[in-house]
């Protein structure tokens, strides 16, 4: 058999985790005896289980580049070139899956602690600009006795002597299909690979227990309300060590008196009254950045939309701004004072505007006071 593992696998010696499994994916696909009829090809097959084997571990491959395969002898290598790759040609098969369905295969160890969830309320600036807000939550963390192992301190976990430390077992056994080999959790360890013997007083030999925690969450500028923010690595800690699941931060922001979003731009409302509607005006305006002018051309009609521009939203992802965009709503006043409608007449005579007589005016005011 060739000795260079990275040759049979068509990688070079930089190569990731992930390109190796790749590479031994679609070879295993290639040379499986089921499916190649070359007579090499069976051979070649568990080459490649054997190259795969000690390049997928990182301690095995590891001694690899140091000693070569004699730095091997003794590694615990599977028998016939398969050992712990015959999983990964279920892999290349499968999608991940067994042979006869179910979930994909998990290595041995500490499995991954669970994702958290937690609400984080904010104010509609805060999620315009950006802040530094802080969450608080009960969740399992690493115990501080035993430094997660879950052994009473001054003990240690010891391997499982069931699996071997690899967390599952496999069993094979005759089919009218031939030899079926199957894998599954090791009932000893439970696929944690190694027993604790003597337990954390403290954790019970879970390796953490419950407490409440403090994060501080940096808020992007720009984010809207339902968006979600991940905490790698802030989740419940795993059990016996191992790994944090993620923090899910769910963003609610409250309304604003004044503004409405779309998108990234804001809009308002802004109502005027018809003599400013009509002669023009220069407003101080209160933007979410301060102060501005606003000028009001004269003539503006009811439904027009002054524009602006880069006093909305920051994008999220990216540079720029959107825009604020001012939707004017002219009020027709239905308060008039006598003073106010008899300077109102003048105008309509002046422009010579038809309008109802003063008297049914009048008329209307009594009918609407009986309704």
């Amino acid at each position: 058999m060739a000795t260079d593992y990275y040759q049979l696998l068509g990688v070079s010696r930089s190569a990731s985790a992930e390109d190796i499994k790749r590479s031994y994916r679609r070879l295993a696909r290639e040379l499986h005896p089921d499916t190649n009829d070359d007579p090499t090809a069976e051979e070649r097959f568990k080459e490649i289980g054997v190259a795969y084997e000690t390049l997928s571990d990182p301690e095995r491959r590891r001694r690899y580049d140091t000693f070569g395969p004699e730095g091997l002898r003794g590694a615990g290598a599977g028998a016939g070139g398969f050992g712990g790759g015959l999983g990964d040609i279920f892999d290349a098969f499968f999608g991940g899956a067994g042979p006869f369905g179910g979930q994909p295969r998990g290595g041995g160890g500490p499995p991954r602690g669970a994702d958290m969830e937690v609400v984080l309320d904010l104010e509609f600036e805060d999620a315009v600009f950006g802040a530094s807000r802080e969450v608080s939550l009960r969740l399992p963390v690493t115990c501080s006795t035993c430094t997660g192992t879950g052994a009473r301190p001054g003990t240690s976990p010891t391997t499982c002597a069931e699996c071997g430390g690899a967390g599952q077992v496999r069993r094979v056994r005759q089919s009218l299909l031939g030899q079926m080999v199957t894998a599954g959790p090791c009932p000893r360890c439970g696929g944690m690979g190694r027993v604790v013997s003597d337990p954390c007083p403290d954790c019970r030999g879970g390796g953490r227990r419950t407490e409440e925690r403090t994060w501080t969450v940096e808020v992007p500028a720009g984010v809207d309300h339902g968006s979600t923010l991940r905490l790698s690595g802030k989740g419940a800690a795993g059990l016996q060590g191992g790994a944090n699941g993620d923090l899910y931060v769910h963003l609610r922001v409250r309304p604003h008196e004044r503004f409405e979003r779309q998108g990234y731009d804001l809009v308002h409302e802004l109502h005027l009254p018809v003599t400013q509607a009509a002669l023009g005006v220069e407003l101080t305006y209160e933007t979410l950045d301060g102060t501005d002018q606003l000028a009001i051309p004269a003539g503006t009609q009811s439904g027009r939309v002054i524009r602006l521009r880069g006093r909305g939203v920051p994008h999220v992802e990216g540079r720029g701004r959107g825009d604020l965009l001012v939707h004017v709503v002219v009020d027709t006043p239905d308060d008039l004072t006598a003073a106010e409608e008899g300077l109102l007449r003048q105008l309509a005579e002046a422009r010579g505007d038809e309008v109802a007589p003063p008297d049914s005016r009048l008329f209307s005011r009594i009918r609407s006071a009986f309704k």
